[in-house]
């Protein structure tokens, strides 16, 4: 608990789980480009400094969770970065979503340093990330991980060594087809109900508890029958995450066409001013083909 902890990168999921090591007692160093944002959790307790270098040279752990490689790469590798500032020891755990081989380019960088790095990315979306229930996936040294470990479970209910640098996002992007796989099945079958003339409510509550039940139905049907297409995950982070699913598959030879259909789907909406919303709004793919809308009828 006495180690100092930096955190840059206070988006819809970075922000609650900096507010989260900050109930558990660490100290934390903030920064982020949304000023509210950073405003906000100072009013919780963070100390704020203006780029990550001088986040870096105050902090003896940095967690940085942010939208993509580029920015996670600009962030640890560029002018007034993590590099600049980090001292030599410190752990950098980088809980974006990334490209694997990114991860790996990094961590290399971060041990010419001095320092070390796991990939850490998490599951669950903004409702886990602010009740600190994430899955946290990580790949790096077990050292290094056990360090961090008890701080991980303050932002997550479990946090799992997959292997080297770079599993961690290998792991996060087997978890991401899933997902995908799951809402779009969810999708295809309630529309196919409502067009049947059957209350897609009713569907939900039958199925749930059976083989066809999950998380990602519990989550994301409530949403649909609602009409509530505000963002836990927004869809054009999901493209970003099936896209680099592809390129991972590419990488190692392997064809994923379930996964390049439904990025099409995603990559549909995106194109008609959707990428914003939930990642449950795949529904309006089938409701706009199909002229029916999923909806609670009562």
């Amino acid at each position: 608990m006495s180690k100092t902890i930096g955190f840059i990168g206070l988006g819809i999921m970075g922000k609650p789980m900096a507010k989260n090591l900050l109930k558990a007692g660490y100290s934390l160093n903030v920064c982020d480009l949304v000023q509210a944002a950073v405003d906000e959790v100072v009013a919780c307790g963070a100390k704020a400094y203006p780029n990550a270098k001088e986040v870096a040279q105050n902090s003896e752990i940095i967690i940085t969770m942010l939208p993509n490689s580029p920015h996670v790469k600009t962030v640890i590798l560029g002018e007034n970065g993590v590099l600049e500032g980090m001292k030599p020891g410190t752990i950098v755990v980088d809980m974006s979503s990334i490209d694997p081989t990114v991860s790996i380019e990094i961590e290399k960088e971060v041990a010419k340093k001095g320092g070390f790095m796991l990939d850490a990315p998490v599951s669950g979306g903004e409702p886990k990330a602010i009740d600190g229930t994430l899955s946290i996936m990580v790949g790096g040294d077990e050292e290094k991980f056990n360090e961090v470990k008890d701080m991980l479970l303050k932002m997550g209910d479990s946090a799992v060594l997959v292997g080297k640098i770079g599993s961690g996002n290998t792991c996060k992007l087997a978890n991401q087809i899933i997902v995908a796989m799951n809402i779009a099945g969810m999708c295809e079958a309630m529309v196919l109900a409502t067009k049947c003339g059957v209350d897609p409510e009713r569907v939900f509550q039958a199925i749930k508890g059976g083989l066809a039940g999950s998380t990602v139905l519990n989550a994301k049907m409530p949403m649909v029958l609602e009409r509530n297409f505000n963002p836990g995950f927004r869809i054009e982070l999901h493209i970003k995450d099936l896209n680099n699913a592809m390129a991972a598959a590419k990488a190692v030879g392997m064809e994923i066409p379930l996964t390049g259909e439904i990025l099409e789907m995603m990559k549909a909406l995106d194109g008609k001013g959707e990428g914003k919303n939930d990642h449950c709004g795949l529904i309006h793919y089938y409701e706009d083909k199909e002229g029916v809308e999923v909806k609670r009828l009562s």
